[in-house]
C-alpha cells in the first residue's frame, strides 16, 4: 500500500468529530460552571459579608482547589473526555495543568521534580497571557487614551 492509498484509507475510516454536539455540550457545561461560580460568589458575599471583589477571589481559589483535587484522583481527565473543552478553558484547566505536572514528577523530589517541572505546561500559558495583556493594554491606550 502506497502512502497516498494509506492516507485515503485512514481518511475514509477515521471517525468525523461531532462539532455541533461537542460545542453544545461545552456551551452547556461551561454555562453551568459559570452559573455555579456566580452562586458560590453570592454565598460567599452573603455568609462572609465580603465585598464582591474579595468573594470573587475566594471563588477562583475554590475552583482551583476543586480542579486540583479532581486531577489528583484522576477524575478531571474523565470529566474532560465527557464534556470536552468546557472544563479546560477556565481557571480549572490551568489548575489541572499545574497539578498534572506536579503529580507526574513527584517521585523526583520537591525541588528537582515538582519545583523544576510544575510550570512546564502552565508556563506557556503564563507567558502568552502576560504578553497578550501587555499588547491589548497598549492597544487600549492608543485607541481609547489613558
Amino acid at each position: 500500500m502506497k502512502n497516498q492509498e494509506y492516507q485515503e484509507f485512514i481518511k475514509k475510516y477515521t471517525p468525523k468529530p461531532k462539532v455541533a454536539k461537542n460545542g453544545l455540550i461545552a456551551f452547556l457545561v461551561g454555562g453551568l460552571l459559570g452559573l455555579s461560580s456566580e452562586i458560590l460568589l453570592e454565598i460567599y458575599m452573603f455568609l462572609l459579608h465580603l465585598p464582591r471583589k474579595e468573594s470573587g477571589v475566594l471563588v477562583i481559589l475554590t475552583l482551583i482547589v476543586i480542579a486540583s483535587i479532581l486531577t489528583a484522583f484522576g477524575i478531571f481527565d474523565i470529566l474532560v473526555t465527557k464534556v470536552k473543552s468546557a472544563l479546560i478553558i477556565p481557571i480549572t484547566g490551568f489548575a489541572h495543568s499545574i497539578t498534572s505536572a506536579a503529580l507526574e514528577y513527584k517521585t523526583e523530589g520537591l525541588v528537582l521534580g515538582i519545583g523544576a517541572n510544575i510550570f512546564k505546561l502552565a508556563g506557556t500559558v503564563i507567558l502568552y497571557g502576560v504578553v497578550a495583556v501587555y499588547l491589548f493594554g497598549i492597544l487600549r491606550i492608543l485607541i481609547m487614551g489613558g
